[in-house]
Order: C-alpha cells, then structure tokens, then sequence
C-alpha cells in the first residue's frame, strides 16, 4: 500500500494521542500486588492521612490490607518481612525501637508536617505572667510548683502522656534529669480525659500545667501565646537512643515563654515518618515516590485534631479524608501521576 502525507498525519496523531494519556490512565505500577499496611494505635490527624494515603495507593493499583497495632510491634512485624509498611511513626520518639531494627528497615519521605511539629511544658498564660516562668526548672521553688497542686500533695501535678505512649517515658526522663522529682509528679492516664480537666482549669482561670505537642487540637484550642505558653527546658537531656537530630532549639516558635527565641523544645522538633521493609520498598519505588511527595501545612493537620476531638468514628476520619481529597483533587491526582511515573 502506497504511503500517502494523509497516512502520516494519521499516524502522527495517533502516536501523539496516545503520549498525552494521562499516566494514572495507563500506568499502575501495583496492579497485582497486596500491601500489608500498618497504623498506630495512636489516633490522631494521622488517621486522616492514613485514609488518604491508603486511597492512593488504590490509585496507583495497589489493593491495601490495614491492620491497627502498637508502632514497636508494627517495626518488628515489617524488619521480619510479615508487614510492608508502617505508617505513623512518630520520630523522634519511636527512635529507640527504629534503630534496633534498620538493618531491614527504611524510613520514607521527610515527615508528614511540612516543618514538622514542637512538643513541650505547657502552662497558662495568666499563671506564667505573674510568677515570671520562663524555664520549666522554676517548678524546683516550691512555691512554684505548689500552685500546680491538683491532689493537696504540695508538688505540681503536671499531665503526661498515656502510659505506654514513649512520649510520657522521655517527660519522666526529663522531670528527673532537671532536678524536680521532689517538686513534681507527672500523670499519666487516659490523656483526652486529663486534658478535659485541665481545660476545665484553665476555663476557671486557675493555673494549668501540662505537657502536649502542636499541631495538635490542644494547641488549636488553647492558644499558643494567646491562652498558654511553652516553657522551655534548661538543658538538652533525652533517653538513649531518643535523639534530637536537628537540636533542641526551635526558631520561630509561638507563644514560647517570655518571646525567647529559639525556643529549647522538649525533643526539639518532630513529625510522623513512614516505615517500610526495605525489599518491598525497593520494589516498589511508586509507593516511595507518593510518601515524599503527600506532605501537609500545620494548620491542615491541627484543623483534623480539632475535627477529631469532637467524633473520632471511622465515619468522620473517612469524611475527612474524602473531603480533603474531593477539595484538593488536583494536587491529590498529581501526586498520584508523579509516583505513577
């Protein structure tokens, strides 16, 4: 058959077709494949991304198992090849459980928080403009700490985190490195039910102590530099195997007590990091790809911890996360086109 300039233009256009398909259309690298997926037993605005992540991956062809466990059972079930990825891990609190497993391990991405989080001693601002603090070791004076007093005990009782939660087991660290045993007891219950106490006091106008994170529903609820402020630490001191890998100093930081900057933060800064079994993540550089890229502000994660605190059913963490996609669909497609590629 004789070749005509006709035919050519018509094949020209076909192969140009078929090059400007979108990627998402043509290209699913998990097509086939099983994730077996982990999330902590923490709940928090990490949910939210985790329903999220997890509806991408389907984009990308991937079919997801989900199962909820403890972020040291997880890193265990993945280094010894029963689990593939495991999703909110909390760096640099999770690092003592990281480090023993890294040989078959990888952490993705650079943090789920663009500029990661703080964490630290949090009191009213009321209490804390008129005794002067500055620096949680102030609660050494008795005087200090008595006006903490929440059982008639005479030391400062201060909220902590619930037990199990590494976070509670590195303030405990610190309460004992900075000299205030004598002068302060940490709680460490059910942390939600706690925290309404607190609020309750702070409601009252009466002073308020305890230890919490931003992004957080905390922190979107009572004011940094508004409501409440940061006490810095007098010294860096962190458990072996917890390290501060940027430091303890904070720039920038909102509401730290008396305008300090930098603020010398409990583990300095932190975020939510993902781990992988480091053959299944080499074979499969998609999912890599889709971690480094899905990153949000703190006001995106700090609005899913208010949301959270008023229903935190598997219902609203789903809404949340579909809201999200249905209000961002571009750049969620985007994401998923870039990993695809």
């Amino acid at each position: 058959m004789k070749i005509t300039a006709r035919h050519k233009i018509f094949a020209i256009a076909a192969v140009l077709a078929m090059a400007w398909q979108p990627v998402s259309a043509q290209d699913k690298p998990g097509e086939g494949k099983t994730i077996r997926f982990a999330r902590s037993d923490s709940l928090g605005a990490n949910y939210v991304q985790d329903v999220i992540l997890i509806e991408g991956l389907k984009k990308l062809g991937y079919d997801v198992k989900m199962s909820t466990l403890g972020s040291t059972a997880s890193m265990q079930a993945a280094s010894q090849g029963d689990m593939d990825f495991v999703s909110d891990v909390n760096m640099p609190q999770q690092e003592a459980s990281y480090v023993k497993l890294k040989d078959k391990l990888d952490l993705i991405g650079e943090g789920s928080i663009i500029g990661g989080g703080i964490n630290g001693y949090y009191v009213d601002k009321k209490t804390a403009e008129a005794y002067n603090l500055t620096n949680v070791e102030q609660f050494k004076d008795p005087k200090i700490a008595a006006l903490f007093d929440t059982n008639g005990d005479g030391k400062a009782d201060m909220v902590n985190c619930d037990p199990g939660w590494r976070c509670g087991d590195v303030v405990d660290y610190q309460i004992e490195k900075f000299g205030l045993k004598d002068t302060v007891q940490t709680v460490r219950a059910k942390y939600e039910v706690l925290l309404a106490e607190s609020f309750a006091r702070a409601k009252r106008g009466e002073p308020m102590l305890i230890y919490t994170w931003s992004p957080s529903w905390v922190t979107d609820t009572l004011k940094p530099g508004e409501d409440a402020v940061w006490l810095p630490i007098p010294f860096d001191a962190l458990p072996e195997n917890v390290t501060a890998a940027n430091g303890h100093l904070v720039n920038g930081v909102i509401g730290c007590a008396g305008g300090q900057d930098p603020c010398r933060m409990t583990t300095g800064s932190w975020n939510w990091m993902m781990a992988v079994n480091k053959d299944f993540i080499n074979a499969n550089p998609a999912v890599r790809k889709f971690v480094e890229v899905m990153r949000w502000p703190t006001s995106v994660w700090a609005e899913w911890e208010t949301q959270l605190n008023k229903d935190s059913s598997d219902r609203a963490l789903r809404k949340l996360g579909e809201t999200w996609i249905a209000e961002n669909q571009a750049t969620f497609d985007g994401w998923v086109a870039e990993a695809a590629q």
